[in-house]
């Protein structure tokens, strides 16, 4: 056998892959697998190694996050993916693409490398893989918020894959611009293409992970619209389909499940599902940001509210869906002690109100001026002597509608006369 000294490439035989495999590291592994690629054979046992030394060495360059060079890698390939089967060259593409995305902070290059193969794929005709990759480089667009790039490329591709009907693809893709218009806040467009990613899935057969996902997504939208019963019943089905794949959306979906258990204040029964034996799987950070925060909605305690916002703030915050329903929960939360605090008083301080509620005094002032605004009580606030003065409700005066009945009914009888008198004339 010519070792790598000797020669400028290994022959792609299971002895090579062999000695490769057994090397004392990494480094050493994968210099040699690049010499088995460089072997000119094409025959078709020289081509099968070829296959295997390249899911071994993106495995390796994934582990040692070289990125980069599983970019070049993709380039060095091209020559290779003409000696083999269409159908291959899309697995292998597309499983160096995957590989890229295991390594942290490489969004930017996910996305240059995707528009590279794009033009690749283009310029040798090949539809099948095209389209796979723009909708991968569109998920990476609307993961780094360019949502108009990541727009037009799907417009274009769904009116391609719709004529060549891929059913397959065509889920993917609807799902995709779902999440799309979800984060630019179309919520009727986004129900649209989920719809359509529906109708597409009932013609076809769609992978449990495939289904769980546009679950997820069901539970999502329904959940934006506040009809968090029909959302936790969606996570619940995502939540199984996950659970069972031992997916890592698992722990999402058991997150918004809870999520809805506390928007319908059913705030006690987050310790059930924690602790039921599929919850006791998923324990950790995000099950005890979901468990701090029921604690404070049952105990209606805005400071403890606060606390688990500061605690898990990777959790709560940084989660768009959860931020979004929980600044909303928030609000009602403040409104109703403030409401409740403010009941016995015509005249109190701004600042035995914080006092009371635990908060900062210009955060309940903010609140206080904003109530006042959106009308959830009669009162002013007194900036200077640091009061909020409450008004009495104002009695609706009946005399006004009372008027507005009595010149509707004169209006009737005038026109009554005009019709008889019209008659007469006639």
């Amino acid at each position: 056998m010519a070792s790598p000294m000797q020669s400028s490439f290994l022959p792609a035989n299971t002895d090579s892959l062999a000695q490769a495999l057994e090397a004392v590291n990494p480094t050493e592994s994968i210099s040699l697998l690049y010499l088995i690629l460089e072997d000119p054979s094409s025959s078709s046992d020289a081509l099968r190694i070829k296959e295997q030394a390249i899911s071994k060495l993106s495995d390796l360059l994934t582990q040692e996050k070289k990125a980069e060079e599983l970019r070049s890698l993709l380039t060095q390939l091209r020559p290779f993916f003409s000696l083999i089967p269409k159908a291959k060259t899309a697995k292998i593409v597309r499983g160096i693409i995957d590989a890229v995305a295991k390594i942290p902070g490489t969004c930017d290059l996910q996305i240059s490398l995707c528009k590279e193969m794009v033009e690749w794929t283009r310029a040798e005709k090949r539809t099948f893989l095209r389209q796979r990759v723009e909708a991968r480089l569109a998920a990476l667009l609307m993961d780094n918020k360019d949502y108009s790039e990541a727009l037009n490329l799907l417009t274009g591709l769904i009116k391609e894959v719709r004529r060549l009907d891929d059913k397959l693809l065509l889920v993917d893709i609807d799902l995709l611009e779902s999440k799309l218009h979800f984060s630019l806040r179309n919520l009727p467009k986004a129900k649209a293409a989920l719809t359509a990613a529906r109708t597409a899935a009932n013609a076809i057969y769609v992978p449990p992970a495939q289904q769980g996902t546009i679950d997820l997504q069901s539970g999502i939208l329904h959940a934006e619209e506040k009809d968090y019963k029909t959302a936790y019943s969606y996570f619940f089905e995502a939540f199984e389909a996950f659970n069972a794949l031992e997916d890592p959306r698992a722990v999402f979906s058991l997150k918004y499940m809870l999520l809805c258990k506390i928007m319908v204040n059913h705030a006690d029964d987050v310790a059930g599902i924690i602790s039921s034996r599929a919850g006791l799987n998923y324990l950790g950070p995000d099950l005890d940001a979901m468990k701090a925060v029921a604690d404070a909605h049952s105990k209606r305690s805005l400071k403890f509210f606060e606390t688990a916002l500061r605690d898990y703030k990777a959790q709560l915050e940084e989660d768009p869906i959860v931020h979004r329903h929980l600044s909303s929960l928030y609000d009602t939360l403040m409104e109703q002690n403030l409401c409740r605090l403010i009941e016995p008083y015509s005249r109190v301080e701004i600042a035995h109100i914080a006092e009371m509620i635990e908060l900062p005094i210009d955060h309940v002032e903010k609140k206080l001026s904003q109530m006042i605004l959106d009308k959830k009580f009669a009162g002013t606030l007194d900036q200077g002597a640091g009061c909020l003065i409450i008004f009495d409700d104002p009695k609706a005066d009946a005399i006004f509608p009372a008027t507005l009945e009595t010149i509707s009914n004169i209006g009737k009888v005038v026109d009554s006369l005009y019709v008889r008198s019209a008659h007469i004339m006639a």
